[in-house]
């Protein structure tokens, strides 16, 4: 049950995490809560496992912290696949955080610390969970380039084959949500029709 899951994640943290979202005593959607407020925890990978398949539970899901989302029925390979993406992401995302330890970007309004996982936009901290983070430092550290759905899918989640790219479609939509002073009409992450997104530098 999920009162079970919290007690053996914090007595041995696992390298990652699949949460079914209907648990007893405490629903998966609790425990992916409950997790990303614990600094121990907050980079856990976290899979949810599901039957609810409707666009809203994804969007719940990984709102809330959810690394990627599975619906039942569902391949075994295809689970195993997604498995290994999350935990060759991680890997990367190590060696990068090592490489990159105090790496800090300023772009016009936005400051973004790269070791410590820092947004502030007016000198003002802004809540982001790590894969926003992660795709936000992506877009902003090469301002006007156009990157690919699938190319963001491959550097930020780790795919190497064909995804569900709604997965970004929702990061990009909640990051405009925290970072955009009009999210209906954004002037820092811009779509571009038919490709992907881009940034671009915001003005003072």
């Amino acid at each position: 049950d999920g009162l079970e899951a919290l007690e053996k994640v914090a007595s041995c943290k696992p390298d990652l995490l699949v949460l079914d979202w209907m648990l007893p005593e405490l629903d998966g959607l609790a425990v992916c809560r409950q997790l990303r407020l614990d600094p121990a925890t907050i980079d856990l990978p976290i899979i949810m496992l599901t039957a609810r398949g409707e666009e809203i539970d994804k969007i719940i899901g990984l709102e809330l912290g959810a690394n990627d989302y599975v619906t039942k029925p569902f391949s075994p390979r295809e689970l195993a696949a997604r498995i290994k993406a999350q935990l060759r992401s991680r890997q990367v995302h190590q060696r990068q955080s090592e490489e990159d330890e105090g790496k800090v970007l300023k772009q016009g309004r936005l400051l973004l610390d790269a070791h410590r996982y820092l947004l502030q936009k007016d000198q003002v901290t802004v809540d982001l969970s790590p894969k926003e983070f992660e795709l936000l430092f992506l877009l902003v550290s090469q301002p006007g380039r156009i990157f690919r759905r699938d190319d963001i899918l491959n550097q930020v989640w780790g795919y190497d084959y064909p995804a569900d790219t709604r997965t970004v479609d929702v990061h990009i939509r909640y990051l405009r949500q925290k970072i955009e002073d009009d999210a209906d009409n954004p002037t820092m992450i811009l779509t571009v029709r038919g490709v992907g997104y881009k940034f671009m530098e915001p003005s003072p």
